[in-house]
């Protein structure tokens, strides 16, 4: 079952239990889905869908990080809950350690001749974690690698 067909079944499961907020996060994630296909003018794929809940998974830190700053309570405890739904569709997170293993790997087949051949780096590393690892923490690491 992919990723969408997951969202789906899980919406109607939310609605037979009469969870209206889950049931709301759930048919967001499938109206952008739906944006997308538009845009793509054909089905998403599991990758496309995976990029989409990611960005939208971004969205939600950042607003989180601006209620915690506004102390707006009420605002943190949507964003933390909505966040736990957004997360549970993406693949298992890697940690730390693994990101620099694939990084070092990388970096290794590519031979960048420094912060100039960043892109190349980016541009290798990225489809190998996409969706499970944050994208600007990766450029931080790179960068600490190549300097």
């Amino acid at each position: 079952m992919g990723i969408k067909e997951n969202i789906e079944q899980q919406m109607k499961d939310a609605l037979k239990a009469k969870d209206f907020f889950r049931l709301n996060v759930l048919r967001f994630i499938l109206s952008q889905i739906k944006n997308k296909e538009i845009d793509l003018r054909k089905p998403a794929t599991d990758e496309d869908t995976v990029k989409i809940i990611t960005t939208l998974v971004k969205q939600r830190r950042e607003s989180l990080a601006f209620s915690e700053q506004a102390n707006r309570p009420d605002l943190v405890e949507k964003e933390k809950a909505e966040l736990n739904i957004l997360e549970s569709f993406l693949p298992s997170q890697l940690s730390e350690a693994e990101v620099e293993k694939i990084i070092d790997e990388v970096i290794q087949s590519v031979k960048p001749a420094g912060m100039k051949d960043m892109g190349k780096v980016m541009k290798e590393l990225m489809p190998k974690i996409a969706g499970r690892f944050e994208g600007s923490k990766v450029s931080e690491m790179v960068k600490r690698k190549l300097s």
